[in-house]
């Protein structure tokens, strides 16, 4: 053969081979799932591949709609009690902030419209006192507007112990919502038949225009009991009125925090979260008690949330709990951490559940193809846990489905942390307890759990929706579980089942 001909030979060859890999690209990216969606295989994600720790995972993520706030000089700062305000389609959330160039918990701020995106004030909005005295730290708050005045009602937590009050309810005032000045000399002192001067905070108003007064419930301690207590001020700040407890905890708290009142109907709620626990709520059909007996609402790792509402929805607002170390598989037990909102959805019998805000789940677009062939997985196991595979934990992602078991043995989501099953994390439905729980190391560390009664036999649905570390499990309907899964991206989450069949059908998976 002549070395034309070879030329030609060649290039024919390397046509060919460039129309085959054209034609199984074509082919791969018009390939659909069962139900007629096409996949869509999205270019520039996050190549986890080298990026196997949870630290390096970690700093790589574009937190979105689990907002952190921007780096301080390479410091990472955090997301603490949150103090939600709505007003003209914006979402005030004030929060304080741990780390970075916040001094002793100072009040920021982050704006949204959706919960999806967020804007962040660089200015602090309210900073505690760097010459020290009753508000040398500042604690949570609430923000009430009376008439063209906007107060902001705050904790002042004194920063030595030679004052006789360690705490203090102050205020502060503004024109804009941005920046709040201190009123000088304003102040709530704990009543003198609570017997105690220490603990006394998180002031939460609301204002009534008709009687142009303001009511205002603060958390307090009474002989070692956890109480809410409620006071009357005028408008004006000037008169106030001790109207005395409203709400003493039946559980073993010693103290409250961040609780919260709001009706929704005909019911009347409050939330609180209890000192190092949960969230919880109690239930009311008049303002301001007797309430029910309380009921948890999510797990540890969903903390000091408060509701905001505006006029067509309600929602929690809080933080999800994040770990002293991310390499850590004994504890997420860090002081503040990611933002997290999740929707207050009331039951006809007028309980509460908590679901998936909708703009975030509608952010999810990109449908991605399983690690397994169909929308339906079928697993059974015997005492020993057995596991398959169904999708890649992307950076952000969702996960919708239908479960339905066959027994009481324990089944639910595993994630691969480190190649090592013995150290997998999993979200786990335990049928015989009535629990939904997240462990470590194949479920031998409990991390967190809430009640969830599911019985065999019947179809739930789920939603799980994942940004960074952060998750949200809803079991719809019935309950919802706060998450953190450091170093799980780029690998598989699998099925695990004990003691069980199960099915997940109508699986899908999104990212953005």
């Amino acid at each position: 053969m002549n070395k034309a001909k070879f030329r030609m030979t060649v290039a024919l060859l390397l046509c060919a081979v460039m129309l085959f890999a054209c034609s199984g690209q074509s082919a791969n990216a018009a390939k659909t799932a069962e139900d007629g969606e096409a996949f869509v295989f999205p270019e520039g994600e996050t190549d986890f591949a080298s990026l196997r720790t949870p630290g390096s995972q970690e700093a790589a993520y574009n937190y979105q709609s689990f907002f952190l706030p921007a780096e301080d000089n390479g410091v990472q700062p955090y997301v603490g009690d949150t103090m939600p305000y709505y007003e003209n389609g914006t979402y005030y959330i004030y929060y304080l902030k741990e780390g970075g160039d916040s001094y002793n918990h100072s009040v920021y701020l982050t704006t949204t419209s959706d919960f999806v995106t967020y804007t962040e004030q660089d200015a602090v909005v309210l900073e505690a006192s760097r010459s020290g005295g009753q508000d040398g730290w500042i604690g949570t708050g609430s923000v009430v507007k009376v008439k063209d005045i906007y107060y902001f009602f705050y904790t002042g937590h004194a920063g030595s112990d030679s004052y006789e009050y360690k705490e203090k309810i102050m205020v502060a005032k503004s024109s804009d919502l941005t920046s709040f000045e201190k009123v000088e000399g304003w102040e709530i002192v704990p009543p003198n038949d609570l017997g105690q001067k220490n603990d006394f905070r998180d002031p939460q108003g609301y204002y009534d225009a008709e009687t142009d007064t303001i009511t205002l419930t603060v958390t307090a301690s009474q002989s070692s009991k956890a109480r809410v207590i409620k006071y009357t001020l005028s408008g004006d700040l000037q008169n106030v009125v001790y109207d005395g407890i409203i709400f003493t905890d039946p559980e073993t708290f010693w103290n409250l925090e961040c609780t919260d009142t709001f009706q929704i109907g005909n019911k009347y709620y409050l939330t609180y979260s209890g000192q190092d626990d949960t969230l919880w709520y109690a239930m009311s059909d008049t303002p301001y008690g007797p309430y029910s007996d309380p009921v948890r609402l999510d797990g540890e790792l969903f903390y000091a949330a408060k509701h905001i509402e505006d006029g067509s929805n309600t929602y929690m607002v809080g933080w999800a709990r994040r770990s002293e170390s991310v390499s850590s598989t004994q504890e997420v037990s860090g002081w503040a951490g990611n933002l997290a909102v999740q929707k207050v959805v009331q039951n006809p019998d007028g309980t509460l559940t908590l679901a998936p805000v909708d703009a975030l789940v509608n952010q999810f677009k990109n449908r991605r193809e399983l690690l397994i062939d169909s929308m339906t997985a079928t697993l059974s196991s015997g005492a020993a846990y057995s596991y398959t595979d169904l999708c890649i934990a992307y950076e952000s992602f969702l996960l919708t489905g239908t479960i339905r078991f066959e027994k009481n043995g324990t089944f639910g989501l595993a994630f691969d942390y480190n190649g090592r099953t013995d150290k997998y994390k999993t979200i786990t439905l335990d049928p015989a307890g009535d629990k939904l729980s997240l462990a470590f190391n194949e479920g031998d560390t409990l991390i967190t759990e809430t009640a969830a009664p599911i019985e065999p036999g019947k179809d739930y649905t789920f939603t799980y929706v994942q940004e960074g570390s952060v998750g949200i499990f809803c079991l719809d309907g019935i309950a919802s579980l706060t998450v953190r899964l450091y170093g799980v991206s780029g690998r598989p989450v699998r099925l695990f089942v004990e003691n069980n069949t199960v099915t997940i059908s109508n699986l899908k998976q999104y990212t953005r």
